[in-house]
């Protein structure tokens, strides 16, 4: 479903560093895909909101067309070829190009957690659907768009991993295994792709508050504590990162993997106890 005022790639708003981009989101119909969706358009960018949720899809384009941008909404199950196929042609007859794309769908429900555990635990069911969804998804995504965003003369590609694909934890082992995978394949795109202009890079996100669930006390102060920052991230906080990477201004970045997690993977497993402890005796001489 179309809510865009024209299907022309210009947004309006001359001067955006993104202004005349074509930037497909997935995952865009709620949180931080949403949020990477309005600060974009806010750039210039024309948007694609990708959903499996047309409805969140529909709300989030049509916030951007009443803030005078250009959005695209659209209905995709990421992990099924022939609907991501139909969506980049959509996209691209649409607004006549597409310059991005930020692989952001990945499934973490409630069901799903509860079933992607340790690997003894483990529920198949919750390991076929992280590896569908987050890497088998990305890569669809990727090989569909790719080609568009080649025709347009190059253009950056993002993925969205995460700390648990670098970082051994006690549970979400299938989460876990596919974002691994997602931050290698975007290395292999760029290395395939990066003489015909096309970037490809992996935002490694960290920890990211969401007013619509937020942390129990204790879990939110354990996990404050290892970061280096003041305060856990807030969703405006990724979005610039995503409109860094989406613009010309990261035009020498490819085959990167960027940690946006205040320094939560940056330092030993043991430094948030031995500043207690320092703070204890007074002193960090060891």
């Amino acid at each position: 479903m179309s809510t865009s005022k024209s299907a022309e790639a210009s947004s309006g708003k001359p001067g955006g560093k993104l202004d005349g981009k074509v930037v497909v989101i997935t995952g865009a119909g709620g949180g931080l895909g949403a949020e990477c969706a309005r600060v974009l358009a806010g750039h210039g960018a024309a948007i694609a909101v990708v959903d499996i949720d047309l409805a969140g899809a529909q709300r989030v384009a049509g916030a951007i067309v009443e803030q005078g941008g250009q959005a695209l909404a659209l209905c995709t199950d990421v992990s099924d070829a022939r609907q991501v196929e139909a969506m980049a042609a959509t996209v691209a007859a649409h607004f006549g190009r597409i310059d991005v794309l930020y692989n952001n769908a990945a499934i973490l429900t409630n069901e799903q957690r509860a079933g992607d555990r340790d690997v003894v635990n483990m529920d198949l069911g919750a390991w076929d659907r992280a590896m569908a969804v987050n890497l088998r998804g990305a890569m669809l995504c990727a090989k569909y768009v790719i080609p568009h965003i080649l025709r347009a003369g190059g253009g950056s590609v993002m993925f969205a991993t995460s700390g648990l694909g670098a970082q051994g934890d006690l549970t979400l082992s299938a989460y876990a295994a596919s974002k691994a995978g997602v931050a290698m394949l975007a290395k292999s795109i760029a290395a395939q792709y990066g003489k015909q202009g096309l970037r490809s890079n992996a935002i490694q996100i960290g920890l990211v508050e969401n007013p619509g669930h937020p942390l129990p006390p204790d879990i939110r102060q354990i996990l404050l504590d290892n970061h280096l920052t003041p305060d856990l991230g807030k969703p405006r906080q990724l979005a610039d990162i995503v409109a860094f990477l989406a613009s010309d201004e990261s035009s020498f970045i490819t085959g990167h993997t960027l940690a946006a997690d205040g320094g939560f993977s940056s330092h030993t497993p043991s430094m948030a106890a031995m500043r207690a402890y320092f703070a204890k005796v007074g002193s960090n001489s060891l």
